[in-house]
Parts: C-alpha cells; sequence; structure tokens
C-alpha cells in the first residue's frame, strides 16, 4: 500500500477512535426523560443502564488490565481486548499510540498546530533524550505499587486522564459557561435574543443538562489538563513520550516488533525534515539507530523524506540493534518508589485505623483495602451519577485514595433505586447490583445523624419536616415525636422533633442535600453503618 493511503487510514482512525471517545462520554449522561422515570420507581423491578459500552477504552487498556491484575491477583472479565493489544505490539510495535489512543490523537493536533520550537530548534528537539525514560520509571512505580495492593495507573493512565479532564472540567466548564449565556440572554429586553438563548439552550441541554455541573478538585483536574496540553507546543506529544506509563509499556512489548523502519543510508541527504517531522523522536534519521520502543507509527518520516530514504518493512529484527537502556538508576528508583508509595501512603491510619467518616464509597464498593486494589480513578462513576453526588476524593481517603470516588452530599444524593455507578465500573471495584438487590439488602453506604443545634424544630426556630418528606426507605429511617418548645418571647410552638432509625437508614444522604439549612445541613450522613465494612458500624 502506497504511503499517502496508510497516512490517510491512519488520519481516518485517529478521527473515528476520538470521535468515539467523545460520543461514548456524552454517553455516560443519562437522557433527561428516561431519569424522570427512573426517579419517581422505587420498586426496583426496573435496572437502568448505559446503552453504549462506556468502558470501551479501559477494555481496550493493557496498562489498566495489567494494573488490575497484579493489584487484585485475579482476572477480571472483559479484558481480552487488552490482552489482544499487547499481543498486536510485538507485531506492529506502539500502532495503538499512532492510531487508536484518542489522547494521543489530542496530543498530535497540538503538537502540529503552530509549535513554539521552529528549524534547527524543532530538530534538536526530537532528538532522543533522557527525559524520555521517565516514562518507564513511572510504569515501574505503577506496577510494582500494583503489586503492592494500591492501584496508581489512573492517575496517568491516558484514558482516565483524558476523561477525568473532558468529563469532570472541559465540560462542566462549558456547561456552566453556557447556563450563564442562557440566562443573560433570556433576561434581555431584545426579544431577537431571548429566542437565541432559547435556541442554545434546548441544543446544549442535550449535552450539558439543565443544572450546574461541579466536581471537587475539578479546577485541578482542569489546570493539569491544559498543562500537559500546552507542553505539546514546546515539544511534539511531550505527554507520550516523556510521562505516559501506557506508551512506556507497549514500547517495552514493541522492542522486537517486525514492522520496522527501513532506512537507506546511501540515498539520504541528511535534509533533517525526517526527524522535524518525528513525533515520538525515535532516530528515525538514516545513519543513526532507529528506537523502535519509541516510534509512535505517525510515519510523517516516509512520506515527507524527499529521498525515498526511509520506508516501513515486514523484518526480523537485528540482533545487532540498539537495547533498550531503560536506565539502571531509573529502574531502581522505580522500584523503590514502588514499594515504598504504597506503605508509606497508609501511614495516616485511614485503611487500618480510623474509617474517615466523610469518605463514603458509592454503593457496591468492596471493602476499603479491595477498593484500592482496583480502582483506576478513571472517573465513570462520577460522570454517570444523575445527581452529581459521587467525587474524586481530595484528602477523605489519604493519598493513597486521591481521586477516588466518594459521595458529597451537599452536591447530590444517592438515588435509592440507582445502580449506574456500579454498571459502568470497568475492573469491579464497584459491584454491579441491580436495583433490587440494592434496595432488598438493603446497600447501607453509611448513615445520617442530626445536630440539633442547626435543626430547625429542635433549635426551636420553626416546623420542619423536609428530611422526613424526603426519606425513601420504607419504612421511613427519620420519623418523629410532637412536642412544644417555649420560643425566646414566650410564644408557645408546636413542633415535630424529629429522629433517625438506624436499622433503617441507608445512608443515601437526600435528607442531607434537601435539608433547608444550608452550607453545613442540620442532618449529615458518615461512613459509619456501612455495608460493605464489619469494622466501621455503630450498632453492636
Amino acid at each position: 500500500m502506497k504511503i499517502k493511503y496508510l497516512i490517510w487510514v491512519r488520519r481516518v482512525s485517529q478521527v473515528f477512535f476520538f470521535c468515539l471517545f467523545i460520543y461514548l462520554l456524552l454517553g455516560t449522561r443519562l437522557p433527561q426523560d428516561v431519569y424522570i422515570d427512573y426517579t419517581s420507581s422505587f420498586s426496583g423491578n426496573t435496572d437502568i443502564r448505559m446503552n453504549d459500552p462506556v468502558d470501551f477504552f479501559w477494555r481496550l487498556d493493557p496498562l489498566v488490565w495489567l494494573t488490575s491484575l497484579l493489584s487484585s491477583k485475579q482476572w477480571i472479565k472483559g479484558f481480552g481486548w487488552a490482552v489482544g493489544v499487547v499481543a498486536a505490539a510485538f507485531f506492529l510495535g506502539r500502532f495503538f499510540c499512532g492510531f487508536i489512543c484518542p489522547f494521543g490523537v489530542m496530543h498530535h493536533f497540538i503538537s502540529v498546530f503552530r509549535p513554539v520550537l521552529k528549524g534547527k530548534d524543532l530538530i534538536a528537539a526530537n532528538q532522543p533524550r533522557p527525559s524520555m525514560k521517565i516514562k518507564y520509571f513511572l510504569l515501574v512505580v505503577i506496577l510494582v505499587s500494583a503489586l503492592a495492593g494500591i492501584n496508581f495507573s489512573g492517575w496517568l493512565d491516558p484514558m482516565s486522564v483524558l476523561f477525568k479532564s473532558m468529563g469532570l472540567a472541559v465540560f462542566p466548564a462549558l456547561g456552566n459557561g453556557l447556563i450563564e449565556v442562557i440566562t443573560m440572554l433570556a433576561q434581555s429586553d431584545i426579544k431577537s435574543l431571548n429566542y437565541l438563548g432559547y435556541g442554545i439552550d434546548y441544543l446544549s441541554t442535550r449535552i450539558f443538562g439543565y443544572q450546574y455541573i461541579a466536581y471537587q478538585t475539578g479546577f485541578m483536574i482542569g489546570a493539569i489538563f491544559l498543562l500537559i496540553l500546552y507542553l505539546n507546543r514546546i515539544k511534539p506529544r511531550f505527554f507520550c513520550r516523556v510521562i505516559c506509563p501506557l506508551g512506556a509499556l507497549l514500547g517495552v512489548c514493541s522492542k522486537y516488533t517486525i514492522l520496522r523502519l527501513e532506512q537507506k543510508e546511501d540515498s539520504c541527504t541528511h535534509c533533517g525534515i525526517c526527524t522535524k517531522h518525528c513525533q515520538g523522536a525515535a532516530s528515525c534519521e538514516p545513519g543513526s539507530i532507529w528506537q523502535g520502543s519509541e516510534c509512535l507509527l505517525c510515519l510523517n518520516c516516509q512520506e515527507l523524506c524527499p529521498e525515498n530514504a526511509l520506508s516501513f518493512r515486514f523484518a526480523l529484527p537485528h540482533t545487532s540493534g540498539s537495547k533498550m537502556d531503560l536506565g539502571r538508576r531509573y529502574l531502581l528508583g522505580g522500584l523503590l518508589a514502588g514499594v515504598s508509595l504504597p506503605f508509606l501512603s497508609k501511614l495516616d491510619g485511614k485503611i487500618y485505623k480510623v474509617a474517615p467518616p466523610d469518605l463514603i464509597r458509592p454503593p457496591g464498593a468492596l471493602s476499603e483495602t479491595r477498593f484500592l486494589e482496583r480502582c483506576i480513578r478513571c472517573g465513570l462513576c462520577m460522570k454517570v451519577c444523575p445527581t452529581n453526588a459521587i467525587h474524586p476524593a481530595f484528602a477523605e481517603a489519604g493519598i493513597q485514595g486521591f481521586w477516588t470516588p466518594t459521595l458529597i452530599m451537599t452536591f447530590g444524593y444517592c438515588e435509592y433505586s440507582c445502580t449506574l455507578c456500579g454498571s459502568v465500573c470497568p475492573t469491579g471495584a464497584i459491584e454491579e447490583l441491580t436495583a433490587r438487590e440494592k434496595i432488598q439488602a438493603p446497600i447501607r453506604i453509611g448513615s445520617a445523624y442530626l445536630e440539633r443545634g442547626l435543626c430547625l424544630p429542635w433549635s426551636g426556630n420553626q416546623p420542619c419536616i423536609v428530611c422526613e418528606e424526603h426519606c425513601p426507605t420504607s419504612p421511613k429511617a427519620i420519623y418523629f415525636k410532637r412536642d412544644v418548645i417555649t420560643k425566646a418571647d414566650g410564644q408557645k410552638l408546636d413542633v415535630q422533633l424529629p429522629f433517625v432509625e438506624l436499622p433503617r437508614c441507608v445512608g443515601c444522604g437526600i435528607c442531607e442535600n434537601k435539608c433547608p439549612v444550608k452550607g453545613k445541613p442540620a442532618i449529615r450522613v458518615i461512613s459509619a453503618g456501612e455495608s460493605r465494612s464489619t469494622e466501621n458500624q455503630i450498632l453492636l
């Protein structure tokens, strides 16, 4: 096949998989009509599932598969695709990076869009650098940490980074900005602007919804994402070359790939065009030793070479080729960090000593130790949550649980019959439950408690029955006792004082979310009493 056709195959493949990623990302939002019917039902007879395989790209991800296998010591269903990608890398090299990876597509596009470095400076920047070994250091850290029982892959895995960035930062920011614009247009005295606002509202709500969406650490996630993208203007595909542990894993697998670059030194005039446009700094220029483990198969070198001195061919690897030098210091440093990080991160005592009261895991989450073995911090459960209750943890779970999912009830609540988070979890860190199983067991994620000094009836301010009205359990976990309170002016006030019946409470948090005392609600949920732990309990 001629190189111009291969280039078009690569471009079509990149566009297809990037659009597929965005489509599946948008598919994690529950349609509004389904959501209305869904939240009105508490019978558990109907299970709501995503119509699309939203975890498809994680099933393709060898890094997610390998770290989950090492940390949980179990084969996780659905990762046969990832094994196929690893097997293909031995024959086709890092084709996944060049043809499939949606994050790589984004880097590829930005790298060719008005780079800061030009000419000889860009050629110099595209030479192999010691910094390119950092990704192998990070790969060793992640794999050894997984073997020690903590899965940190989601911090740097390209699928997880891209999904969190787009789903928890970029799209919410755009959606909230559009709400501001729509509100401004709707309040205008100019009728044409009103109609424009209505049109934008109709189109945007199909993607972004009707409400403001916010995520804890969303600013941090968005800022890191923008920084990573900007670095591509300084060094092409910076993340892929220097940071990406998935690229490092595929690089190790593709060291002896049979798809190799044939270099004709006698035809080369050393114009530098191939090096200038090389996406991976793979030493493609004839006269140098081609680095197959760094080649991203962008095919630019063969396409742009004016002397036709470069071409990709299927051939057995030469024994005289370059050895993969991961760097002794990088390797030893990675082993040391990989062993140290899991144990040092547990010194805060949030796993073995004291259960954090504000660390409320999604329904169906495994016990904390097993949960951290499997959770890859992908953000799927956070994006799919219809009430915006699940957020990336900041300090609640310590370093070992940073960016793992936790529920913040002031933002949302756990819908009584909702099991979407478990249905999309790619590694089984959150078990897949049916609505009936969740309700009948029942699955408890925490317990509600009252702070009487803030509660309106208890403090003597005014009557209130909001928490009891919204409690979804049957029989209700919140009940009343009638009493008469004497206010400061001597006025008698008939009130119904709320109490929590702990054996009935599932910790859904709707009482906390709907409490009229804002900021710090009078009724709040703590993790004690959760079903997943036999130790973090209230009742003896």
